[in-house]
């Protein structure tokens, strides 16, 4: 009864979990902005110091937006072919304005479509600006460059493709911008390259930016964080809502850092020079148009001399193994949320699995297996707990009929037959409580995992990360709940029974719309759990039956 009675109140704190993240979702940036204060008093303003710039070039400061959401009039577009990427850039500002990712496609049902990460096409605008900020001539993400052909191709003998943008100032200031495409990666050089033929020092410094056009569209049920991140030594991974944005906009130094803009299992980033200071920054554009960026320290150039800059951008998936050899913290936008701790070793886990099996389906359940057995002895002493408090039920029965007005009585009596029968009780809580943060970091291991986006396991599930389509596992794991409570003693208060009866049915509904790989895992666990249930009870039985 004990057993049932903790399923059920830690069952209902899992659903409090989901409302409260949509809560959350929906309300706690509302809440949080109403205790922001979003103008500032005069004398509050004189005394915040300003971001912070040399003295050489008081003028150079973050970047204004270009004229999206739609491609710059005038431009021509510059198409890029790799292994991995198709990519377009608009010859007016160099900006990085389409990404496609061959290698991932929109749906399970639509393999040949590769998906678009970014893209300025009315249903996203999703670009990476970047150029050069100076009191002088310098070319920005809204200025003119030449590239010697419109499509570039990697070569099959190639391991890099490298495009050159050019840019001249009328006074013989002349700005190479070039993209190098690396071979199976989603990774991205880019340099800029200034050579000062003019008759005086040329300074400035580069800046990067991702900017994107948030629409108001109807949240699904499953809730993945779309929004801004960035990374400083303090703190590795940072969230930065496109709504905080406007009421606390970013101004702020950061040494070792990157900018992102993440959405469900897509990254794209900017990754600056580790070694030198960049100042971080947002900024909100007719109110749907978010930008996070950076921009460096000055460099000077001087006369018939050249200088570079330099950052590296990625437009890809979020794999781990990927992201933390490019930047410390990259890796966290796989957000594991509090349970990380937990997920991350189930998620090697199912890797090391998965080399074995190459089918996530089957890593899954042999994870499930692996927990199963890591908690066998836990979970032993849970059944032969149920399995006797099943044995004396009709002992229990009789003195709830005996005491029924009598309470402390009726406890007194139930607690010497426990006492009498070596019964705990409260044996079996132990292994459904280690059960409930495994179940949960799983769920953002399957939520969260690029590797298993669009992933199928056998017959008519074509993506682990989906919603079983038929409905054939949500089915299964209720039959087995629906097995494992006849095996346990019913509780004796008739409301109880009534609500543990309904359990199965409840969860099968609630279970229908869980990514498959989830409802997979735990329809494996209570097989395992009946097999080893039965063998206990069957002993039990056994060992007391009379000779």
């Amino acid at each position: 009864m004990d057993n049932l009675r903790l399923i059920l109140i830690l069952s209902l704190c899992f659903v409090l979990i989901l409302i409260w993240q949509a809560w959350e979702r929906d309300y706690g940036r509302l809440r949080a902005a109403a205790a922001t204060p979003t103008v500032a008093s005069p004398a509050a303003e004189a005394a915040t110091p300003g971001p912070p710039s040399a003295p050489e070039i008081p003028s150079i400061t973050a970047p204004s937006a270009g004229p999206e959401p739609n491609p710059p009039t005038g431009g021509t577009t510059v198409k890029v072919e790799t292994d991995t990427l198709s990519a377009e850039i608009n010859s007016v500002g160099g900006d990085l304005a389409r990404v496609l990712l061959r290698k991932y496609p929109v749906s399970a049902d639509r393999r040949d479509e590769p998906f678009a990460l970014l893209d300025t096409s009315e249903a996203l605008t999703f670009v990476i600006q970047g150029g050069l900020l100076s009191d002088q001539a310098a070319p920005t993400h809204k200025q003119p460059y030449q590239a010697a052909s419109h499509s570039y191709e990697l070569a099959p003998n190639a391991d890099t493709l490298e495009l050159a943008l050019r840019w001249r100032s009328a006074d013989g200031v002349e700005v190479t911008k070039t993209y190098v495409f690396h071979r199976g990666s989603h990774l991205i050089d880019l340099r800029y390259t200034v050579r000062n033929d003019s008759a005086t020092d040329w300074q400035g410094r580069v800046y990067g930016q991702l900017l994107r056009r948030v629409n108001k569209e109807k949240k699904g049920v499953v809730y993945t964080y779309t929004g801004a991140a960035i990374s400083s030594p303090e703190k590795r991974y940072e969230k930065i809502a496109f709504d905080d944005m406007a009421d606390s906009p970013l101004d702020r130094d950061i040494t070792q850092g990157w900018a992102a803009i993440l959405q469900h299992y897509f990254v794209a980033a900017v990754v600056p020079d580790r070694e030198q200071p960049y100042h971080y920054y947002t900024k909100v554009l007719d109110g749907n148009r978010y930008i996070v960026g950076l921009y460096g320290p000055p460099q000077r150039v001087a006369p018939n001399a050249t200088g570079s800059f330099a950052v590296r951008l990625y437009a890809g998936p979020k794999d781990q193994d990927v992201l933390e050899k490019i930047a410390p913290g990259l890796d966290l936008t796989v957000d594991y949320g509090a349970l990380w701790f937990i997920a991350k070793p189930l998620f090697w886990l199912m890797q090391k699995m998965h080399a074995w099996t190459h089918n996530w389906g089957w890593s899954i359940v042999l994870l499930t297996l692996a927990v199963k057995l890591a908690l066998y002895h836990l979970a032993a002493t849970s059944y032969r707990s149920m399995a006797n408090m099943k044995r004396v039920q009709p002992r229990l029965l009789a003195l709830r009929e005996r005491y029924a007005n009598d309470r402390p009585r009726l406890n007194q009596a139930m607690m010497e037959l426990y006492k009498e029968e070596k019964i705990n009780p409260l044996g079996g809580c132990l292994p459904i409580v280690l059960q409930i943060p495994v179940f949960l970091a799983l769920y953002w291991v399957l939520l969260e995992s690029v590797e298993l986006r669009q992933a199928p396991f056998i017959g008519w599930i074509k993506d682990l990360s989906a919603a079983d389509p038929y409905f054939v596992l949500p089915l299964l794991m209720g039959i087995t709940m629906f097995l494992q409570q006849k095996m346990n003693p019913a509780p004796p208060d008739p409301v109880q029974a009534r609500v543990m009866q309904m359990l199965p049915f409840i969860f099968t509904v609630f279970f229908a719309f869980f990514p498959s790989g989830l409802v997979l895992y735990w329809l494996v666990n209570n097989i395992l759990s009946i097999g080893q249930q039965w063998l206990i009870t069957r002993s039990i039985e056994a060992a007391k039956a009379p000779v």
